[in-house]
């Protein structure tokens, strides 16, 4: 039941990745509000602001945390559990599609150097060489927003 729920839910989500795919991958200057004042993304900011704009890109354009955060048993995402991984919520089109059954923990500690989390986000291409499975977007972010990215990936505490 929650798996068919989640199917309405699939086509809302799809427009909206599909919007911030085409932002992240065109490389569109993204702007955000910082304290009451708007900044853009091709902006050099300091560490905290880049931990800002990733979030921004994280939560607000990618939206992340629609995979990569479990739900609780009334399918909303469970914030004190934010970006720790957990079932993937959607079914594939096709029935033998290689599909993952979870998504991976990317909050707190990365599963990977930063080196390799910029080249995933850069070129969609994981430390295998491969490029990564639906329905991971395959992100061709600029370099700015993709160490953005990473600075905020890190800087997520999970909950005890």
């Amino acid at each position: 039941m929650f798996r068919s729920s989640m199917l309405s839910r699939l086509a809302c989500l799809s427009l909206a990745a599909a919007v911030a795919l085409a932002l992240v991958s065109c490389g569109t200057t993204a702007a955000f509000a910082q304290n009451g004042k708007t900044q853009h993304a091709s902006e050099k900011t300091s560490a905290g602001g880049d931990v800002a704009r990733g979030k921004y890109l994280v939560e607000s354009v990618a939206v992340c945390g629609q995979c990569h955060t479990p739900r609780d048993s009334s399918g909303n995402l469970d914030r004190t559990r934010w970006l720790q991984g957990g079932p993937v919520p959607y079914l594939p089109a096709r029935p033998d599609a290689d599909w993952p059954i979870s998504a991976p923990r990317i909050g707190g500690t990365v599963p990977a150097d930063d080196a390799d989390m910029i080249k995933l986000l850069t070129t969609g291409i994981w430390t295998t060489g491969n490029r990564l499975r639906l329905p991971m977007p395959q992100f061709r972010m600029d370099r700015s927003d993709a160490e953005a990215v990473v600075a905020y990936l890190k800087s997520v505490t999970p909950q005890p």
